[in-house]
């Protein structure tokens, strides 16, 4: 095989397997209404479909990466394949929500081993000089897949069934398997240790404090099983920091939080993800369940804003090397909030779709103005060979910001509404939505206060990191 025609299947493997992981992100968002009614699900089983997906995504990912690196790259991209399209099977046949929630869990073990590996697998197969194009097209896939979720899940559900959002996963996990072992190239990456304690430590304390957001209305914020599950949750969370700052090979170094670019924008990361995961898992529900609309026209009423970002990334990129990345991103939150604000004004039983229409577009130029800044912020404030595991770091940020968005607004929801009528629909979706919009506006001032990192100034600037890692 030539070295260009194995590059080219590197990157045809690699992006299918992208595409299929990116897109459960969201694709399940518009079946939430069929599958609350099939399942007779109460929103606290609803909120663990879309969370212990992103959850075990989110904890796994760095982990992911790393099994890549020791076990053999294709090896272990195989196998997430596997794990992922056998989670599918189980989630389409799943008798009961709770065995849908844990095969959900189960896909996002999967997507959590796919997911980063198809980036380095793409990266090593790809010549020094066409890696930039190649990457750019990589994320343009995944944003595509996202934006594509609720509108993918919507046709599949009126036109079939819910359970065919998982059953589409199964032939592409068949052809994947043997496709990827017969035409990728093995690679290994840095030998190094599992971080197995520091896995645990985070997966127990983050699953103790989503099980106290989703469970927290129904059993009472201040019952036994609550305050034990938040005590619980943030003491494993602390043991996990207090374990990554002697851990020989951490998972997550503490020593990139000591600079200050790092911090504000993995923060800036987390408070936009808890808005707009939050806002779409409630959107998508109210077009359905009070205005009537089916699946499909729910997902396409979506699409201004997530489909926006597609044309406004590339310019936010080119922006990001001539004005300050801080600035694009912090205006970028900014009309995120004020999307999502105006969405919470307008909402009512008989808004009118056109009301939506602006405040979207709003939301996804201001989603669009996001992405790349941030990756390069991320970036700029880390010396080059820490680069992949900084970003590895975002990514789990991000993702976990998307899990407690959809906790705590759906608490929210839970606090002020339902699914009785119409009007108690909005009477929790609009506080929860406010909420979503001002999170988002904290998340714009963080990003503004971030000192300016650029790249002309990195020798001095991995100076200055390298003395402050020995220090």
């Amino acid at each position: 095989m030539t070295d260009r025609s194995r590059t080219l299947w590197t990157f045809a493997i690699t992006s299918i397997a992208l595409f299929m992981v990116s897109l459960d992100n969201l694709v399940v968002s518009t079946a939430i209404p069929v599958i609350r009614t099939d399942l007779n699900a109460s929103l606290e089983d609803l909120s663990w479909t879309v969370n212990a997906y992103t959850l075990t995504f989110a904890v796994l990912l760095l982990t992911g990466a790393a099994l890549g690196d020791r076990f053999g790259r294709r090896r272990m991209f195989a196998i997430g394949v596997a794990i992922f399209t056998a989670a599918s099977v189980a989630a389409a046949l799943a008798p009961s929500v709770e065995i849908l929630n844990i095969a959900r869990a189960a896909q996002g073990l999967g997507g959590a081993i796919v997911m980063p590996l198809t980036l380095t697998i793409l990266s090593a197969a790809v010549p020094p000089a066409k890696r930039g194009l190649a990457l750019g097209a990589w994320g343009a896939i995944g944003g595509v897949a996202i934006a594509l979720g609720p509108v993918v899940g919507g046709a599949v559900v009126e036109g079939f069934s819910w359970q065919y959002i998982f059953w589409l996963n199964i032939p592409i996990g068949i052809f994947l398997v043997p496709l990827a072992l017969l035409r990728l190239r093995e690679t290994h990456g840095p030998a190094g240790k599992l971080d197995l304690p520091g896995v645990g430590l985070v997966s127990v304390g983050m699953f103790g404090i989503v099980w106290g957001l989703v469970r927290g209305n129904e059993q009472g914020w201040a019952s036994p099983e609550i305050l034990t599950a938040f005590g619980l949750g943030f003491a494993f969370v602390a043991a996990f920091i207090a374990w990554e700052l002697r851990a020989p090979s951490p998972m997550l170094p503490m020593r990139f939080f000591r600079n200050r670019a790092f911090s504000l924008a993995n923060l800036a990361s987390l408070l936009m993800f808890f808005g707009m995961f939050g806002s779409i898992f409630l959107l998508t529900q109210f077009f359905q369940t009070v205005q009537g609309y089916s699946p499909l026209s729910s997902g396409l009423r979506i699409l201004p804003w997530t489909l926006a970002p597609m044309f406004v990334a590339p310019f936010a990129g080119a922006m990001s090397d001539r004005v300050s990345p801080k600035r694009i991103l912090g205006i970028g939150l900014a009309l995120q909030a004020i999307g999502l604000g105006w969405i919470a004004f307008v909402t009512t039983p008989s808004a009118a779709y056109s009301s939506f229409i602006v405040p979207f577009i709003l939301a996804g130029v201001g989603m669009g103005l996001f992405f790349t800044p941030m990756a390069n912020l991320v970036l700029s404030s880390v010396r080059r060979e820490q680069e992949g595991q900084a970003s590895g770091a975002n990514n789990a940020i991000r993702e976990l910001g998307g899990v407690f968005g959809v906790a705590a607004l759906a608490s929210v929801f839970a606090r002020y509404g339902g699914y009785e009528t119409g009007q108690t629909f909005v009477d929790g979706a609009v506080p929860a939505l406010w909420i979503g919009a001002v999170v988002v506006g904290v998340g714009a001032v963080a990003a503004f206060a971030i000192p300016s990192v650029r790249r002309e100034h990195r020798p001095e600037f991995e100076a200055r990191t390298a003395a402050a890692d020995t220090a």
